[in-house]
């Protein structure tokens, strides 16, 4: 249960108004108290000013993805304001009052769908008995529209009535509207940030500007988990303004009065390295121990039937493996954040995921209470999962401290980010698969040897597994092992996390088993999804709407589908290949998410994720040599560029369903309906990612 609540005694910097929160339902409290929070209590999320403005605080952060606009349009559409006067900021970070605060997972409009309209709908209903009261009326004979109570001719605006509104109680059963009635969600509404971000005002992380703030560039260790073991910095304390050289945790800081000073500076550094136990490692050292490990037994993920009786004793079988490598999250701002340490506090501008670890991790690194710390949150230029970590906000805090009372702004070079990243984790799987006697898929065994994704403690890392062990097929046989293995470099979540091998993995190889079993690849997929409705209708929407098996002469499709956060999503990609040169033409993407809030937002959402997985299943790969990796920009590090572009089509099926995330439904199923299009075009089965190493080219 949501429960709204006046907050008369918050936000007095905002005047006089209505001021209305929001209680976290039971297991949110709980979710927090288990990471060692309080319970929160109410948070004020909504201040309605006499002016008519209605300033929503945002607990979440927008990087792209759209929540500004999507969140605002949930309270303002039962709200019934207008739409014009709708303000939006960054809610500080309080555990006491929001609990934990973060963006991952595709989690905004899923956990505050029912809480926003609550609010909205009970501070409706307060400016209608406040109004009701002046005018000696009952509320049942008033109406609401575009930020004004109404009775026959007569109007009152929500501002004129917010003092007496203001006294009253939140009323606990309000009726939401009826889908039928909404001006606002469902529509293609334009975005709350476009202006900000086309004038030049958003404030993004590395736009800080503060009176005498300094720069810094941080020299790390090429080899992860190496330390420094001597420097000198005579040269570089000579250069033009450089102010300071201090060692910290992870290197040798120069504090500058600019960042090119800083940079500069850092390069004319002198370091000896101790590498540590990493200086050896390699990507084909990697790939054998990963291969070496998925060779044993590992610990049971998911268990359905007998698998391995199954294919020992089927007439028709299949083993491969697959692989994947290590992906940079590659975000156009590159990471950077700037600190302001004193005796006393101190003070956080960053273009973060996790308000609440950034608030922890500034605590901790400054020796301060967390009250005493205060997080800026600010737009980001891409996030993808990096900035759910807190390795950058940690360095500017550590360095911050070696100029007390001055802010220091750390920013991160292209070559930085892209060599210090926290990597999304290679993978290797060994498949072995059945067909019945009529050639339907009868069993699935899947060992899959893979990092941990950062945080994972326990014996079973379910991120390293889904999309395998939560496949949405009918297998009579299901059987999936993971074998930890950690091999010294930083692993963490990136965009759509697990799903994004595993879907890779698991769709190539059912369709491996259509082929063997002479089965159409969308028809073995109904068939197995006959007790996954929503699944099966996005599959057969995506394949009605590319034609599937009418292709044009010399083009190739192949289909994937997925449901990875709460969305079906079912791609169908089409393309041609011509003397060892891959064209991608058209994806077809049909997605079923839910209640749709802005369809211009999910298709923008859609497109980007394809986008997204399209790079990483062409040319992306991080590899080690001695330790380092070889990639440092986008010359190495290859993104999609304009000419690769395919048209991308998109349905959305809206359905009655609560909504389900939409920021990385689309990144899994790109690559392995792409490669199961190859294989259908030259006859090759692309077992291992990206596919520059199968020797294919883009047109």
């Amino acid at each position: 249960m949501i429960t709204v609540v006046n907050r008369r005694d918050f936000f007095r910097a905002a005047g006089a108004g209505l001021v209305l929160g929001i209680v976290l339902p039971e297991r949110d409290k709980i979710q927090a108290q288990g990471r060692g929070m309080p319970a929160p209590k109410p948070g004020a999320y909504i201040h309605i000013a006499p002016d008519d403005t209605v300033t929503f605080m945002i607990t979440k952060a927008e990087m792209g993805q759209g929540t500004v606009t999507s969140l605002s349009m949930l309270l303002a559409e039962e709200l019934d304001c207008d739409w014009t006067k709708v303000r939006t900021g960054f809610a500080p970070v309080d555990p006491a009052l929001y609990g934990m605060q973060g963006v991952f997972g595709s989690a905004s409009i899923r956990t505050l769908w029912n809480p926003l309209r609550q609010a909205g709908a009970a501070g409706r209903a307060m400016l209608m008995q406040a109004a009701a009261a002046k005018w000696g009326a009952e509320p049942g004979e008033l109406r609401t529209e575009n930020g004004f109570v109404i009775r026959g001719g007569n109007r009152l605006s929500y501002g004129a009535l917010t003092s007496d509104a203001a006294q009253l109680p939140v009323p606990e059963h309000v009726p939401l509207k009826d889908p039928r009635q909404y001006k606002l969600i469902g529509r293609p509404v334009k975005r709350l940030d476009t202006r900000a971000k086309v004038n030049g005002s958003a404030a993004f992380g590395i736009d800080t500007r503060l009176d005498g703030m300094l720069y810094a560039s941080l020299a790390r260790c090429p080899v992860f988990g190496g330390k420094v073991a001597a420097f000198d910095a005579s040269k570089a304390q000579s250069m033009p303004g450089v102010r300071k050289i201090v060692e910290v945790s992870n290197g040798v800081a120069v504090i500058a009065d600019n960042t090119w000073a800083a940079m500069e500076a850092r390069k004319a550094l002198e370091i000896r390295w101790n590498e540590g136990p990493n200086a050896n490692q390699s990507s084909a050292a990697i790939s054998q121990r990963f291969a070496d490990l998925a060779a044993k037994p590992g610990a049971v993920a998911k268990k359905t039937g007998d698998a391995e009786a199954a294919i020992a004793g089927a007439a028709a079988k299949l083993d491969a493996v697959y692989e994947a490598p290590y992906l940079s999250h590659a975000p156009m701002e590159p990471m950077n954040c700037t600190a302001l340490v004193t005796d006393t506090g101190c003070e956080v501008w960053a273009s973060t995921q996790m308000q609440s670890g950034s608030r922890d991790v500034a605590a901790r690194i400054s020796g301060l209470k967390p009250e005493a710390v205060k997080v800026n949150t600010l737009f980001m230029g891409g996030g993808f999962g990096r900035r759910g970590g807190t390795d950058y906000v940690a360095e500017a805090v550590e360095i911050a401290k070696a100029m007390p009372g001055t802010p220091v702004k750390l920013t991160w070079s292209r070559e930085d980010d892209m060599q210090h990243d926290l990597y999304r984790p290679a993978s290797y799987v060994s498949l072995k698969g059945a067909l019945d006697s009529e050639g339907w898929p009868a069993a699935l065994f899947a060992r899959v040897a893979c990092p941990a994704f950062g945080f994972a403690r326990g014996p079973i890392d379910s991120t390293a597994v889904e999309g395998i062990d939560t496949l949405p097929y009918d297998f009579p046989n299901l059987a999936v092992e993971w074998q930890r293995a950690d091999v010294g470099i930083p692993t963490s979540y990136w965009r759509a996390v697990g799903y994004t091998q595993n879907t890779f993995f698991a769709e190539s190889f059912l369709d491996e088993l259509a082929a063997m079993g002479k089965k159409d690849p969308v028809e073995l997929r109904l068939r197995l999804l006959r007790h996954q409705p929503r699944m099966a209708a996005v599959l057969e929407r995506a394949a009605s709407r590319a034609g599937w098996g009418k292709a044009a002469a010399g083009h190739f499709q192949g289909v994937a589908v997925v449901n990875n956060i709460g969305s079906f999503t079912a791609q169908v990609a089409e393309i041609s290949v011509t003397g060892g040169r891959l064209k991608v033409h058209r994806v077809v993407c049909a997605v079923d998410c839910g209640h749709v809030v802005n369809p211009m937002i999910i298709r923008q959402q859609i497109e980007s994720g394809i986008v997204y997985g399209l790079s990483a299943a062409l040319t992306g790969a991080i590899t080690i040599d001695r330790g380092r990796v070889q990639q440092r920009n986008f010359d190495s590090y290859s993104v999609l560029r304009i000419h690769e572009m395919p048209k991308i089509d998109v349905e959305i099926m809206e359905t009655d369903n609560a909504p389900g995330g939409i920021g990385e439904a689309a990144v899994p199923p790109i690559a392995p309906a792409l490669c199961n299009a190859i294989f259908r075009a030259t006859g090759q089965r692309i077992r291992k990612l990206p596919l520059r190493a199968a020797g294919l080219s883009t047109a």
